[in-house]
């Protein structure tokens, strides 16, 4: 085929599929100079143009772009400039299978920019000054090297220079250099996550960021490595981007099927729906159906919503499990993060503010300047961060979560650098208590070294008991020996040949934990849930909440009561009924949504906001660590030792006296002494000698 032919041909294509595009571009022109093209239409139109656009990119695409730039327009403007952008390309390779076969053809890159150099001009055609002559000579830069003219072009002159380079007469266009790096959800196991160099050029510069999936669709193209010996046969790779293709659908990347829809379908019009997702739920652990309907709760997330004053309020269920050592606190962890589509793990002694938030390092694409690399926050973007060891993680960086769970972004100040990036993900996290086991008589804040205003954010604080009770006992030692059993039989059918053991044997018993419903598919019906449900909530489900709420308000009503629940709560039980909604694919959040989340809240609170000594509800205890009624016992105290020291030379109370008289106060010896200890080491009170106490 001759160069002219597929100009025409593109001319009558961009005719009959683009025209309105076109016609589009040319009112936005010059702000707007590209024209993107699908490419299964031109695959409609003609095949063997689409293959050869494939296979010989380099021929094809300037013909695109002549086309374009030919077409007679209505108006009077000259699409110049213009490109032409093809998306949706088919040939799309993982980055860790190019080979040499593929250069020079049109690719597909999928995968998250790592890195991002700063916008810059690039010359395209300098001009040259002849300094005896003035002749202009126009050099076209295409290699990576700049080039100058050998000599001059005026035929009188045609000396060897000096030449001076004339910017206002060259030709610059806007290059950028990136990185993007393989999606680390298609990794296996401890591979690294390779990355290729892509340039870009024109209109497709500056519009990516850090941490951005995209799909990058370019030229392969390679640079002859240097070294110091000289050239060295060894190229590398780099692309030449044609367009690049937001992937913002992070739970849509998944691919669902007419066939997965149906079985989805069928499976929520299961009435059973909610204890077969629970029972999907890491069944190789015993029991903790509320945490487990949690968690499922927290897979489907609420809606976020986008409030007309541009405020944005998140969907995501936040959720804290604190417990005794060995309750398979991280297994759960470990388990959600395989099942959201984007999970990322991290342990909270191995993780820094930076690593979870975002790091500034030095950037060896280009020139050394900083750039920014994205942290497990960032990474996990629509999906489910799971932070082990909570407790462990030093202060500064345990800050550095506030922001990403409220509002949901990650401002970083760093190097010259100020930017914010985006961490939609919903936050699991285990804790442990200060001192080994969780004490049911203390309150929770003292017992876990987490600032308040990070524990208000968690919308479920879930304490996880390991008490022995007989019965529990002996069903989780079975469950635990049965699972053992039947990965004992399984791995010896694996790894002896000889093994009698039959596949029958061992899925029998493999029947203990295999999930209810398979792990790919809970995937799929959680992404189909999250793209195509978007549930509204009845009247009565929002008074049942309102009132809900109001009670537990109420119970903080009086002069002396504690605040039972803050706003923050309300939130949480909103986005959980509108999780419950979506679990069973309805667009209407109903009563029994409601009841649902409100039971499970009650569970949650029960176990955490419940002050030991009155046993009533009180949110004092999650978020400053001291409950109303000790405040309250404090100032009795306080007033009995300042009567008693009254009467004593110096302010000197005998203890025994104090103890008397806080009896008669309804407070026995024991509380006495330990609020007395409390009030010492806060200062309150002084001791001068054993037997006394003195007001400071």
């Amino acid at each position: 085929m001759t160069e002219g032919k597929w100009d025409e041909k593109f001319r009558t294509f961009l005719k009959k599929y683009y025209w309105d595009n076109i016609l589009q571009l040319a009112n936005d022109y010059p702000d707007q100079r590209s024209l993107y093209v699908d490419f299964s239409d031109l695959e409609i139109f003609d095949r063997e143009l689409a293959d050869e656009l494939l296979f010989h990119p380099d021929d094809v695409i300037p013909s695109a772009d002549n086309a374009l730039q030919d077409i007679d327009l209505p108006v009077e403007k000259s699409l110049e400039d213009a490109r032409v952008r093809f998306v949706k390309i088919p040939n799309k390779i993982p980055n860790r299978d190019l080979r040499s076969k593929h250069l020079l053809q049109l690719v597909a890159i999928d995968g998250m920019i790592r890195k991002a150099t700063e916008v810059r001009p690039k010359i395209l055609n300098a001009a040259f000054k002849c300094m005896r002559c003035e002749h202009i000579t126009m050099l076209p830069q295409t290699e990576l090297k700049f080039v100058e003219p050998m000599e001059c072009e005026e035929e009188t002159c045609g000396r060897k220079g000096p030449f001076k380079i004339m910017i206002n007469q060259s030709l610059f266009i806007d290059a950028q250099k990136l990185q993007v790096q393989e999606s680390p959800e298609n990794l296996k196991g401890g591979s690294q996550p390779q990355s290729l160099d892509v340039d870009v050029e024109d209109d497709l510069a500056g519009i990516v960021k850090p941490g951005d999936r995209v799909i990058i669709n370019g030229i392969l193209r390679s640079h002859q490595r240097t070294t110091r010996e000289g050239k060295s046969p060894f190229y590398d790779l780099v692309l030449h981007a044609n367009s690049i293709e937001y992937v913002d659908q992070e739970f849509d990347e998944l691919a669902i099927s007419p066939e997965d829809e149906e079985e989805i379908l069928a499976l929520s019009n299961n009435p059973e729906i909610y204890n077969k997702v629970i029972k999907s739920i890491a069944p190789s652990i015993y029991g903790y159906e509320d945490v487990k309907e949690a968690l499922s709760l927290q897979l489907f997330s609420g809606v976020p919503k986008h409030l007309p004053d541009g405020s944005r309020v998140r969907g995501d269920i936040h959720m804290l499990f604190v417990g005794d050592p060995g309750v398979a606190k991280s297994q759960l962890l470990r388990y959600m993060v395989k099942l959201a589509p984007r999970g990322v793990f991290a342990s909270g002694k191995s993780a820094s503010s930076s690593g979870l938030t975002a790091a500034a390092v030095r950037d060896d694409l280009g020139d050394g300047r900083w750039t920014l690399e994205a942290g497990a926050l960032v990474m996990a973007d629509m999906g489910i961060a799971s932070i082990d060891e909570m407790d462990k993680m030093s202060s500064e960086d345990k800050s550095a979560l506030h922001e990403a769970m409220e509002q949901q972004t990650i401002s970083v100040a760093k190097a010259g650098i100020i930017a914010t990036l985006k961490s939609r993900c919903a936050l699991l996290g285990a804790a442990n208590p200060k001192y080994g086991r969780f004490d049911r008589y203390e309150g929770i804040a003292q017992q876990i070294s987490m600032p308040p205003a990070l524990m208000s954010r968690f919308d479920m604080i879930f304490v996880l008991l390991d008490t022995p009770n007989e019965d529990m006992d002996s069903r989780i030692a079975r469950h635990i020996l049965k699972s053992h059993y039947a990965g004992e039989l399984s791995e010896q059918r694996k790894n002896i040949m000889s093994s009698e053991i039959t596949q029958d044997q061992v899925d029998e018993h493999m029947e203990v934990v295999k999930p209810d419903i398979d792990p790919d598919l809970l995937r799929k019906y959680v992404a189909y849930a999250r793209r195509n449900i978007y549930p509204v909530m009845e009247d009565d489900a929002r008074d049942h909440l309102v009132k809900f709420y109001m009670d537990l308000r109420k119970m903080g009503e009086g002069k002396d009561s504690p605040v039972p629940v803050t706003a923050r709560q309300l939130e949480a039980l909103v986005r959980l009924a509108e999780a419950s909604a979506r679990l069973r694919l309805s667009n209407v959040a109903t009563m029994d949504d409601a009841k649902r989340t409100t039971r499970i809240v009650y569970a949650c609170l029960k176990q955490v906001g419940v002050d030991p000594d009155t046993g009533v509800m009180d949110v004092d205890i999650i978020a400053s660590g001291t409950t109303k009624s000790q405040r309250d016992k404090i100032k009795l105290i306080k007033e009995v030792i300042k009567t008693v020291g009254e009467r004593h030379p110096g302010g000197k109370a005998p203890l025994e006296e104090v103890y008397a008289e806080a009896q008669a106060q309804q407070i026995d010896k024991e509380h006495a002494e330990e609020l007395i200890s409390k009030m010492r080491r806060t200062g309150d009170l002084l001791k001068p000698d054993k037997d006394h106490v003195k007001v400071v």
